[in-house]
């Protein structure tokens, strides 16, 4: 027999895997199952099934895979099932681990290699698990701890880009904006430098604060108090330059009044978003939800592919800082309870219902005409 090259994953060959189930390896739960074609079910390897014979044995990468070739889960499933979870959540924990620490991110064969998975199936178990792919994690990672160096006063800038693991200034340089919302300068100012021109005003829900930077909408804030909203645009931007909007200005808070008092209008402003990489991914979801629709978290979860991340979800619909024009209010518990909301459930329940009734006159005027 030909010996297997030196970076062959574990598990990857039936030979390897006929091996782990001969020795009822726990490890390997989390890279595949065992189905038997002569009972028509499926097993995790380390089961304390009676072994079957070698002949009437397939592997399966997951127990979807077993179930979609018409094999279902035998007895002990739901035990197979949480135990195999475990594992593949230690498996990509393991790899957060991994690039956490390094000086510059691992590739995806290192990663896989590591897990000892094939690289298809660590990248479809990573971000199953996260709701991320390696590469946008390991993105994420990096711009973490630049955040972190930058924060260090006796780092320079330079040194910061290079010890949070960037290869060369000039990469980093092309996406400082997307990353940090500023230049890397400015961050490291806490702001300052940036331009960021707001209003406070009145609409039917109460006390509202816009702001715009030189990239679009960064805020649009609600609540009972004007001074709290602006402590929270400075708490948001510490050191930027804050100043009034003009009579100018005054019309593009005008436009996002009647936005709120009309959702069917739509809002067509640039927006100046700035999250996490996953932060990012919710929010787009989010601005695809039609006024007059909603849907649960474990929906959501779903549609941006990481139906396991329902808290995250709603972590990042918490973190919205612009309210209705990234509608996180269209976002209810799987019960159908309106749940908690950054500005009030009472707001939630008022900017639903408005937006219930404008897709009934939409209607009504539609079959009218």
């Amino acid at each position: 027999m030909h010996p297997l090259p030196p970076h062959t994953p574990r598990y990857a060959t039936d030979a390897q895997r006929w091996q782990a189930l001969l020795e009822r390896d726990a490890q390997a739960d989390a890279h595949f199952v065992y189905a038997v074609k002569t009972t028509g079910v499926y097993c995790r390897p380390s089961a304390g099934a009676r072994l079957p014979r070698r002949e009437n044995v397939i592997f399966f990468e997951s127990a979807q895979a077993a179930q979609g070739a018409g094999f279902r889960a035998s007895r002990r499933a739901q035990g197979d099932q949480t135990l195999a979870a475990c594992a593949r959540a230690e498996v990509v924990a393991a790899a957060c681990r991994s690039m956490d620490a390094a000086d510059s991110a691992p590739n995806l064969a290192t990663l896989a290699a590591q897990a000892g998975l094939s690289t298809f199936h660590f990248h479809r178990v990573f971000k199953a698990e996260t709701g991320l792919t390696p590469k946008a994690y390991a993105s994420a990672a990096r711009a973490r701890r630049l955040r972190a160096q930058l924060d260090a006063p006796e780092a320079s800038v330079t040194d910061a880009i290079y010890g949070a693991g960037f290869q060369s200034s000039s990469r980093f340089y092309e996406t400082a904006g997307q990353r940090l919302g500023m230049a890397a300068r400015d961050y490291r100012a806490g702001g300052a430098g940036a331009a960021i021109r707001f209003a406070i005003g009145q609409c039917s829900l109460g006390a509202i604060l816009v702001a715009q930077s030189q990239r679009g909408l960064c805020a649009i804030l609600l609540g009972d108090d004007p001074q709290r909203l602006l402590r929270d645009l400075q708490d948001r931007f510490p050191k930027a330059e804050l100043t009034g909007g003009d009579a100018g200005f005054e019309q593009l808070v005008a436009q996002v009044v009647g936005f709120i008092e009309a959702p069917s209008l739509g809002l067509q402003l640039p927006l100046d978003v700035r999250g996490t990489a996953f932060q990012e991914r919710v929010w787009q979801a989010l601005r695809e939800i039609p006024p007059g629709s909603t849907v649960s978290y474990a929906q959501l979860a779903a549609r941006i592919g990481a139906p396991k991340a329902v808290r995250a979800v709603g972590s990042a619909c918490g973190a919205n800082p612009l309210a209705v024009a990234i509608p996180c209010h269209r976002v209810l518990r799987s019960d159908g309870d309106l749940s908690g909301y950054r500005w009030g459930v009472e707001r939630k329940r008022a900017l639903l219902l408005r937006e219930a009734e404008g897709q009934r006159d939409l209607l009504e005027r539609a079959q009218n005409s």
